[in-house]
């Protein structure tokens, strides 16, 4: 089993993040999804279990990836916390913005979202203007046998400010 890790090589240096992150912030969070998910299969693994990543639905998946990305982004960035409300939104807020970092529906911040579906389309809980961060993962359920499957990575991130105009109705 090996450990995936972040490839910098492909990311947008020249892209314009918002609130003060920077490019390190999204490698060091996918690297701790990374370590996560290497650390858990190795124990599953040596116990003759299936890896996590084949036990969980692939909306389990993303609804974990979503929550330890967003904690993680929270970890390293210098101008985002994690949003304290209960099932508040933007995810990421805006650092000292709000009250007790805690916000029901804010303006100041960046909303985090995970799929395997690679164009980056997700489920929201409404059309917003608002920061909006997708990262897109791949799982290989495939390799036979499955001790010799390629460890789930991130393949893409999209992140853009979007109107409400850009979502839509299903």
């Amino acid at each position: 089993m090996k450990r995936q890790t972040v490839n910098t090589k492909f990311f947008n240096q020249d892209a314009e993040l918002p609130y003060a992150l920077r490019l390190k912030d999204f490698e060091l969070a996918m690297q701790d999804a990374y370590d996560f998910l290497f650390d858990v299969n190795k124990m599953l693994l040596d116990k003759g279990l299936h890896r996590f990543d084949d036990m969980l639905r692939a909306a389990a998946l993303s609804g974990m990836f979503s929550d330890m990305l967003t904690a993680s982004m929270a970890k390293h960035a210098r101008g985002l916390v994690e949003n304290t409300h209960p099932n508040g939104h933007p995810d990421l807020i805006r650092r000292g913005h709000y009250k007790n970092d805690a916000v029901l529906a804010g303006e100041h911040g960046v909303e985090v979202k995970s799929t395997k579906n690679q164009g980056g389309a997700v489920d929201t809980h409404g059309a917003r203007n608002e920061w909006m961060c997708v990262f897109v993962w791949k799982i290989d359920q495939e390799t036979q046998p499955a001790a010799k499957r390629e460890p789930t990575r991130f393949t893409t991130i999209y992140l853009a400010e979007v109107v409400e105009d850009d979502f839509r109705s299903n």
